[in-house]
């Protein structure tokens, strides 16, 4: 009899492990990837600013798999050794844009322009430049585009792109550098500058699964990059980069 209730408690615990997966993922990908988990059973997303999520990770949060937005935080996971071997995959694209409250006109990419539309106290809303992919990238076209030195001393940094949006959306800064996907989820803002793809880095979301190898996680990572789970993300602007 105690041999038969030691089973089952081996099955229940290998039970509960395949239902309860956690997938630590960038901020900008909430509406599309909460989406497609609502076919799973037992998955559950955490969601913030990539660089965060990764420092977590690293230093032992409880993720099965982890989705962000810019490569070198993977490869920082990689090198300490946390993710499966030979898991990470590229997924997504996406590209960055400049958006302020609803109705406002185009901004041109010219430092009058932005000077104009910040004004004396005014700032513009940007994921931090030094962890946040958004923000790595935004620093790294707006040095390209000749506009650092305009905007630099006029930046509300925050943790993730989905609270510089906020910041531009609530009325507190004139303007925000987001994703355009964050854009679109957004009513209360307006895209009123595209930055060139080619002045930063090519933006690229990966995801791979986190520690020993097992079943559950690898088919996790296949729904991602499976045709119906890039199609989810393609429906909310994303860039699909999965091979079908």
């Amino acid at each position: 009899m105690k041999h038969i209730a030691l089973l089952l408690s081996l099955l229940f615990a290998s039970s509960a492990q395949a239902r309860d997966l956690t997938i630590f993922a960038a901020a900008s990908l909430k509406e599309p990837l909460d989406q497609l988990l609502q076919t799973q059973t037992g998955v559950t997303a955490t969601y913030g600013g990539s660089g965060t999520l990764a420092r977590q990770v690293m230093a032992g949060a409880p993720a099965d798999l982890v989705f962000l937005a810019h490569p070198d935080w993977m490869q920082a996971m990689d090198k300490a050794g946390v993710l499966t071997p030979g898991t990470v995959t590229d997924l997504l694209g996406n590209q960055i844009v400049i958006v302020a409250p609803a109705g406002t006109p185009d901004l041109a990419l010219t430092p009058d322009a932005f000077a104009a539309a910040l004004g004396p106290d005014g700032r513009l809303a940007i994921g931090l430049t030094a962890s946040v992919p958004a923000g790595i990238y935004g620093a790294e076209s707006l040095t390209a585009l000749g506009l650092w030195d305009t905007v630099k001393d006029h930046l509300a940094e925050v943790d993730s792109v989905r609270a510089a949006l906020a910041l531009t959306a609530r009325g507190e800064a004139p303007l925000a550098l987001v994703y355009r996907t964050d854009a679109r989820v957004e009513p209360a803002v307006t895209i009123v500058a595209t930055l060139p793809e080619d002045s930063h880095t090519p933006i690229l979301y990966q995801a791979a699964t986190v520690g020993p190898a097992n079943p559950e996680t690898t088919a996790l990572l296949d729904l991602l990059k499976s045709p119906a789970g890039q199609a989810a993300f393609e429906q909310a602007g994303f860039i699909p980069l999965a091979a079908p």
